[in-house]
């Protein structure tokens, strides 16, 4: 990479690697593309996987159009819980790095969800403009939430790849109508890479005009104090995991006590654990 003509400058940031880069990007802008390191039999893996989780999801919740009624046919909620290679996937080091980096050494997966988005349609239910922690209007020097969308399928301006409003997580109020139709970009990104956001971006869905569904898997980590979408812990069980990482990343030491005896047995176990 050719370095720029410049003068006057004194200070300037140093972005060596691809992590570096994608959080300086995030920083100025919002929003950045990361590879996933996948390899193409891992790829074709999580995507058999997506379909075998929604396979079962269907089977557990009364079929497709059971699901059609209340609009999650299009949505998996915690594909981890149907096929162990989501953990994997919510897992991935580069992701993790990144959102330690830009959140703080204690972050949890806030939800995981597989997200189908339909060929030939006329609209998508995530097709307007939102941020992935709706009705806020505030900004922070960082960000309480990244939302990792893993992408399953290359995302084309054709298949609906997600648009963003560069810049907006830095502003309290949503952009002025004509703002929004002058600056909104597309992001085309190949599949088996992150499409990732602070999560006051404001963004949204495309609408897929091609005859194939357009697959990703959407992650938001958070601080612990924001309340996950699905309180996975009671989800998954608690022996989905006996590893001490992954059930903090999972939220089972954030839960909230149920009781004051409840509190005081967590209180009693910092203690031993200090």
């Amino acid at each position: 990479m050719s370095e720029t003509s410049h003068y006057g400058v004194k200070e300037q940031t140093l972005s060596v690697t691809a992590i570096d880069r994608a959080i300086e990007q995030l920083r100025l802008l919002g929003y950045a593309v990361l590879d996933g390191s996948y390899s193409r039999a891992e790829l074709t893996q999580l995507q058999e996987a997506f379909c075998a989780a929604r396979r079962k999801m269907e089977e557990h919740f009364g079929g497709k159009d059971s699901l059609e009624k209340i609009d999650e046919h299009n949505t998996i909620r915690i594909p981890m819980m149907y096929e162990r290679v989501f953990l994997d996937l919510a897992l991935n080091q580069a992701i993790i790095e990144l959102c330690r980096r830009m959140i703080g050494d204690y972050f949890i997966l806030n939800q995981q969800n597989g997200i189908s988005n339909p060929g030939n349609s006329t609209r998508y239910n995530q097709g307007a403009f939102h941020r992935d922690l709706p009705y806020q209007h505030f900004v922070s020097d960082r960000p309480l939430a990244i939302n990792a969308l893993f992408c399953l399928d290359d995302f084309t301006t054709e298949n609906g790849a997600t648009y963003v409003l560069p810049g907006s997580h830095k502003q309290s109020a949503y952009p002025s109508d004509a703002t929004v139709d002058a600056l909104k970009v597309q992001i085309p990104a190949p599949a088996g890479s992150f499409i990732i956001l602070d999560c006051m971006l404001y963004h949204s869905g495309g609408v897929n005009r091609t005859d194939r569904e357009r697959r990703a898997v959407n992650h938001v980590y958070s601080i612990p104090m924001l309340k996950q979408q699905i309180d996975l812990p009671a989800a998954l069980g608690d022996t989905f995991s006996d590893d001490p990482g992954v059930r903090q990343l999972l939220g089972y030491d954030s839960t909230v006590p149920l009781d004051v005896a409840a509190y005081y047995r967590s209180r009693t176990k910092k203690k031993e654990f200090s």
